[in-house]
């Protein structure tokens, strides 16, 4: 009886270490990203196309350098000190950050702060998964803690940088990291080896032509779901909102998610997968129409529903369906690229081609061409799901 005590107050020493890594990282992140390319044009004097290429260096070096962090896990056993490095190198790139002018060094800087930041989330999952999976908890009751962190610092620093400068993003994105060190530090220190060949991975999903019209798919709906995130804040200063305005924006945004992810599985169950996919196509791509005929800002506030409607809905659809499309032993490679392609690739893509909209015309044409790949995403999904019942027949 008093083993079963102790355990459960560790359990719950360890479950709130958990909850404030993940509050303190994403306060972090949301302190930093959704300012950065406002911070860039305005304070920097970059162009159009240079903030797209800078802002579209993170999702390409993820794909190449999270494996890699993967493979020094699996190699070292020691998850929690690499990441706690990580984060210690992340917070110091960010300090760094903010004293550079100059395109070609910000250019390098965003390379050195992708390289590092790249191993912090997806370490920190594993960890979390593997802890989850020993105690029977729910992960999602952990990670709940990274949206409500993102939520509160966008409106707090968007306020911050309204009365100091655009400047103090970097101070508050490396401080808020450096807090999530001393939590990442007495995460549970053991490691899950993911010991998967991608090549017989690959040539298992080969016989699965649907997964990867499925990727097709996510490419087109999440990567203007993701971009989003870099072209929102200059889309709100464009109609006259200010940095309290973008944070407010983004607070709402980010506030709505938690709830549409919460009832997601109610949902899908309910309404059907592939049909809950559609829906959430079909709100983005509906959001990203109206912000180019440039609404005004209280219909810009009351429309961030529509990204707990779109994104909330369709992240834990996409994955749980990858996971029934591709084969058991193979999940974790299906997965994985799934998220390379969706999260890395359409994101990097649209962020760089939306830079060069962005520079020959203005934000609001960048969602117009959000909508136009969100429309392609939508026909295409509506096909898959009209093959999919002739084969089912």
């Amino acid at each position: 009886m008093e083993y079963t005590v102790i355990h459960q107050q560790e359990q719950r020493a360890t479950n709130l270490n958990f909850s404030k890594f993940y509050f303190f990282v994403f306060f972090g992140i949301g302190s930093l990203f959704p300012l950065l390319s406002l911070y860039l044009k305005d304070v920097v004097g970059l162009s159009g196309s240079q903030i797209g290429i800078i802002m579209s260096i993170s999702p390409v070096v993820m794909i190449v350098v999270q494996p890699i962090w993967g493979v020094l896990s699996d190699v070292t056993q020691k998850p929690s000190f690499l990441l706690s490095a990580a984060i210690l190198l992340t917070a110091m790139f960010g300090i760094i950050y903010s004293f550079i002018n100059s395109y070609y060094w910000i250019v390098v800087m965003a390379i050195l702060l992708a390289i590092v930041q790249s191993a912090v989330i997806p370490l920190s999952d594993s960890i979390a998964v593997n802890y989850v999976q020993k105690t029977k908890g729910q992960y999602g009751s952990l990670r709940l803690w990274g949206a409500v962190g993102f939520a509160f610092a966008v409106q707090i620093v968007g306020w911050l940088s309204d009365q100091i400068s655009l400047s103090v993003i970097f101070y508050v994105f490396s401080i808020a990291l450096l807090v999530s060190c001393l939590f990442a530090w007495q995460l549970p220190k053991e490691n899950q080896s993911m010991k998967i060949s991608l090549r017989k991975g690959l040539k298992e999903l080969i016989n699965v032509p649907r997964y990867f019209v499925f990727l097709f798919i996510s490419f087109l709906v999440l990567g203007p779901l993701l971009a989003n995130n870099i072209y929102f804040g200059i889309l709100i200063a464009e109609v006259g909102g200010g940095l309290t305005g973008i944070g407010l924006a983004f607070l709402l945004a980010a506030g709505s998610e938690a709830p549409f992810m919460k009832v997601a599985s109610l949902w899908i169950n309910k309404l059907g997968m592939i049909n809950i996919l559609i829906l959430a196509t079909v709100v983005a791509a509906i959001r990203w129409f109206l912000y180019f005929i440039e609404p005004p800002l209280s219909i810009i506030y009351i429309s961030t529903i529509a990204q707990g409607l779109s994104f909330g809905l369709f992240m834990p659809a996409a994955i749980q369906y990858v996971r029934d499309l591709a084969p058991k032993k193979v999940g974790a490679t299906a997965i994985s690229l799934y998220s390379a392609i969706g999260n890395g690739l359409g994101n990097w893509f649209c962020t760089f081609v939306g830079g060069l909209i962005l520079e020959g015309f203005s934000v609001m044409y960048v969602y117009l061409f959000f909508g136009a790949m969100t429309v392609l995403g939508l026909l295409v999904l509506l096909l898959f799901k009209l093959t999919n019942k002739k084969a089912a027949m």
